[in-house]
């Protein structure tokens, strides 16, 4: 059997995989409140298997002893032989034995221990929900009937005391920078904007006290229009210190109090993700850096248990959000758990009966999640074991197809895209189909990882075959641009920016083409502006795909720069320098309705580090990888990029270059006006000024040049 082992040392709680992801996605997203109101999501929520069977086959030298945690009721057996009672220790006979624990939990997720010598619970482990169908630890289907048995989920839960179900984010306090006192009032400004749990020391009296937050001080004074706030009956006579039940975002905290209610001082518990910075940036623009800097701190705030859009609102596992949040996680954390725990949150269990959070555009970015998972970290694991899910989400799209073998939204869709006045969602829209061809070619990738040839086949004729339609229904050649939609079998002449942008780094454009839409589109004032950072990411990425970072740099200033002039601390849902005053609060009929920390507004982090350090993988997982710096009109920069296996670090000047890389096999590339020269390697000429220089891990290079 595929499955004995033989030894092991470390044991972790295992479970069904995705369950506790989604159970914790489920106890997040119910936690947003408005006012004080429960505000829960509007899209289907799934829930954990509540009963799961976990085996292990072991071939053991000796007897072994082993301790066994739960939770949840079991019950155990060894060789298909039951054990009496509920036994916490149990003892394996040597030679080939097959363990199994069955356990039944409705309230958490079913979740198992197992702890000996070389006894040891682990992702090795197969776990089924008894669907009696056989699948293999790949996701392929066998001809064998059975049960389905999967490998088993796990984190990093590795003390049998500390259970999955009982995870927490960490905290820390920290005092406010200023508190003011007025008449049975305290305004308390926490300096920036953060996130976690009011609390009130030495609180005593009889009375009532409410809690105002506010990322903004007008809005923590605005009692009647804050977005949330907390509410507290006080009665007691010995003063002690409280603590809100639930976090919350703010910078600005206004309490107010009544009757012979004290208050001592006001702090908080700073709740984080213990996610670390790996990458870095510093430049000859200290604009820039402090840009850098807020990003980070933008995109730390919005790592929570998952990645999630904002911290006042929605907090909520948004696929279009958590997207822009892995590119950049990439290029700041590389942390991959958040990652996966975030993409099987949001796809949740079959059947599929709705787009992911109802948005047809949110579908196809989960599948783009996958594509760009795989090439940072070479993770087939995760692919494998995923596949059927990917599988069951693509066939639900492929059958809501028109006739013409488009997507349109249907009823209970939501065609988002962006948001922006006037947009038309109507008919075929040329941006879904653009995102519904990458998710096919992403399929295609899966299958051909999980050795699935005829879906392989299938799925790359069916994007070959939209790719074919993207350019004879949408494509305009006067306009040297895609078209936006498709009403009643017929083009409309509006263009907008979403589809041209996209089809630019996704490489489905000539370089004749590529250079009509960076001027007929992106570069054309004419064509509706984009207003949010979440469209602005890939605007902005797309220019500098085309390798125009003097004109992004400028644009990064303005826009992210015009933010951090008007004091902002983290960055915004959306910016637009026309608005005055509080208009800069205001969104969706609401004077506080804006996020003033989301994570789309971090995406600095990311053009920095592909396209200005230069650093993107070239074959999953970094083994290879290119760097192709570009100042882009800065003087000097320099930047560390994570990789699963060590950094890469690059400094660039007018007249320098070095490179370091623990990692893979790599090729620098830069132009240069005059023959450059570096000790350490060969320089091979590319023509048209351009140079490329191998760099082998551990090696450290450095490049005399002249920068044109």
């Amino acid at each position: 059997m595929t499955d004995i082992v033989h030894a092991q040392s470390k044991a972790t709680w295992i479970w069904y995989p995705g369950d506790f992801e989604i159970w914790l996605g489920n106890k997040m997203q119910n936690r947003r409140t408005e006012r004080d109101t429960f505000l829960p999501p509007f899209w289907r929520m799934d829930s954990h298997y509540v009963l799961m069977d976990f085996h292990k086959v072991f071939n053991l030298a000796a007897p072994e002893e082993v301790r066994l945690y739960t939770e949840g009721d079991y019950n155990v057996k060894i060789d298909s032989k039951m054990l009496h009672g509920h036994p916490q220790t149990i003892t394996m006979p040597a030679g080939q034995h097959r363990l199994s624990i069955k356990v039944y939990n409705q309230d958490k997720v079913p979740a198992v221990f197992v702890q000996g010598k070389t006894v040891v619970s682990d992702s090795s482990w197969k776990v089924t929900y008894e669907d009696k169908e056989w699948i293999d630890a790949s996701g392929m289907v066998s001809s064998q009937s059975g049960t389905q048995w999967l490998q088993a989920g796990s984190w990093n839960f590795n003390d049998p005391a500390a259970p999955p179900s009982q995870f927490k984010l960490n905290v820390k306090p920290q005092s406010p920078v200023k508190t003011t006192s007025g008449p049975q009032s305290l305004l308390v400004d926490f300096g920036k904007e953060t996130f976690g749990f009011i609390q009130l020391h030495g609180l005593k009296g009889k009375g009532a006290v409410s809690v105002y937050y506010g990322e903004s001080k007008e809005e923590a004074l605005d009692t009647a229009a804050c977005e949330t706030l907390d509410r507290l009956p006080i009665e007691q006579a010995m003063a002690k210190d409280t603590t809100m039940a639930l976090s919350k975002a703010f910078r600005f905290v206004n309490i107010r109090y009544n009757g012979d209610v004290r208050i001592d001082s006001v702090s908080m518990l700073y709740e984080y993700s213990p996610v670390v910075n790996r990458g870095s940036f510093r430049c000859s623009d200290e604009q820039v850096n402090r840009i850098w800097d807020v990003a980070a701190y933008t995109l730390h705030l919005n790592t929570r248990e998952f990645f999630i859009d904002g911290i006042k609102r929605d907090r909520w596992i948004w696929s279009g959000d958590a997207y822009q949040s892995f590119l950049m996680n990439y290029y700041l954390f590389f942390d991959s758990p958040t990652v996966t725990r975030t993409l099987m949150a949001l796809r949740g269990k079959d059947p599929v009966s709705s787009h992911i959070n109802t948005i047809m555009d949110y579908t196809f970015y989960w599948f783009l999640g996958i594509y760009d998972y795989y090439l940072y970290t070479g993770d087939r694991s995760f692919i494998q074991q995923f596949y059927p899910r990917m599988q069951s989400l693509i066939d639900f799209c492929l059958q809501r197809r028109d006739k013409d073998g488009m997507l349109e939204g249907q009823a209970g869709d939501w065609v988002f895209i962006d948001w922006a006045d006037g947009l038309s969602k109507q008919g075929a829209v040329s941006f879904e189909q653009l995102l519904f061809c990458r998710s096919l070619e992403t399929m295609a990738l899966c299958a051909d990882l999980v050795k699935d040839r005829a879906s392989e086949a299938k799925y790359k004729q069916l994007a070959a075959d939209l790719r074919s339609k993207l350019f004879s229904y949408y494509w305009d050649a006067g306009k040297q641009a895609f078209v936006h939609s498709r009403v009643n079998g017929k083009p409309t002449s509006n263009v907008t920016r979403y589809t041209n942008m996209f089809s630019i780094f996704f490489n489905y454009l000539d370089d004749a083409q590529k250079q009509g839409v960076k001027q007929h589109v992106l570069l054309n004032d004419s064509v509706q502006q984009i207003t949010t950072p979440y469209m602005r990411f890939y605007e902005l990425e797309a220019l500098c795909a085309m390798g125009e970072q003097g004109y992004v740099l400028k644009e990064m200033k303005d826009y992210w720069g015009g933010m951090l002039a008007l004091g902002a601390t983290s960055f915004w849902e959306k910016y637009d320098p026309r608005e005055k005053g509080t208009a800069h609060l205001a969104m969706y009929g609401r004077p506080y309705g804006r996020s003033l920390c989301h994570a789309w507004g971090a995406s600095p982090i990311y053009l920095l580090g592909k396209y200005y350090i230069g650093v993107r993988p070239t074959a999953p997982g970094y083994k290879t990888w290119l760097a192709e710096p570009a100042l882009g009109g800065l003087q000097w920069m320099e930047g560390t990029v994570p990789t699963p296996g060590g950094n890469i670090t690059v400094y660039c000047s007018t007249r320098q270059i070095k490179v370091k890389a623990d990692t893979g096999t790599g090729t620098l590339r830069f132009k240069s006006k005059s023959k450059p020269v570096c000790m350490q390697g060969e320089i091979i000429a590319k023509g048209n000024n351009v140079y490329e220089l191998q760099v082998e891990k551990g090696k450290q290079y450095e490049v005399k040049y002249s920068s044109l």
